[in-house]
């Protein structure tokens, strides 16, 4: 009998892709939905709902139920740990936790992840579970991107790379070279929110579209558990704050829907570009 994949589970489209394809495919899922967090369209799955300093019960679920290779996926904010309830597990590795959740975000998930391997589990990608997720390299979506767009491409993907150093954020938008965005904590829908705002004089319209948003891994990124998505809303977002298009790294992010991105872009007028990894670094 296959041994399932043991899905750690947030909000999101992207575990319900994974746990899709797991089945598919006939691996078998076994989803552990993170409490407060908890996807609606997972609960069809086998699995339980777990707290997030319930450590011990996480890895004695995934034991049970056979799991060999494990994934995070999905979206989960930083709790508050002092509200955390914690099982014994939980409780010992708490100051470990806390001392990585001082070094940013990064630190966090590669402690967990090292946890997880302590147990015996091998941590595994998105990409590794479901490879049609990954982004190819390359014009994937509407319309070719201008000269003028590709060296907004090229400054994006160097100020990306330069944010990842400092683990602040995946990505920003640049129109005819000026940064008018970073990606921080807020996240990238609104980001682009915020440039919708932006004097039209600075950005793209609807009627002229200039700017990119980009967006790629930082440098030193636990690729397993962390890396850059984006789908449909992304598209519609960057259409509706007057953008050219989304570029992203080829092989450094996750495209949840494909199909309907693409559709979305010939639609709206948008192009979806893969850019090379080494651009930018």
């Amino acid at each position: 009998m296959t041994a399932p994949l043991g899905l750690i589970a947030g909000l999101g489209d992207l575990p319900v892709a994974v746990a899709e394809n797991a089945v598919a495919t006939g691996k078998g899922v076994y989803v552990l939905r993170l409490k407060g967090f908890e996807e609606p369209r997972l609960a069809a799955y086998p699995g339980a709902v777990v707290g997030l300093g319930e450590i011990g019960k996480l890895f004695s679920l995934l034991k049970q139920a056979g799991c060999e290779d494990v994934l995070f996926a999905g979206i989960v904010k930083r709790p508050n740990f002092k509200d955390l309830k914690l099982d014994l597990r939980g409780a010992a590795l708490l100051p470990k936790v806390l001392a990585e959740a001082g070094k940013g975000d990064d630190a966090l998930l590669r402690l967990m992840v090292k946890e997880v391997e302590k147990q015996g589990f091998n941590v595994i990608g998105s990409d590794a579970a479901h490879a049609a997720l990954l982004a190819p390299s390359g014009l994937m979506g509407g319309p070719a991107p201008s000269e003028a767009a590709m060296s907004d491409i090229a400054r994006g993907a160097h100020v990306v790379a330069a944010l990842g150093d400092l683990d602040i954020g995946q990505g920003c938008v640049v129109c005819d070279g000026l940064v008018l965005a970073v990606e921080a904590q807020e996240g990238t829908d609104a980001m682009l929110d915020r440039c919708a705002a932006l004097p039209e004089a600075i950005r793209g319209t609807l009627a002229a579209r200039r700017g990119v948003l980009v967006k790629r891994p930082k440098p030193s990124q636990e690729r397993r558990i962390d890396m850059p998505t984006v789908g449909v809303s992304t598209i519609e977002k960057v259409a509706a704050a007057g953008l050219a298009g989304l570029a992203v790294e080829a092989g450094g992010a996750l495209m949840l829907g494909r199909a309907e991105m693409q559709a979305a872009a010939e639609r709206l007028g948008v192009f979806i570009y893969g850019f090379d990894p080494g651009l930018g670094t």
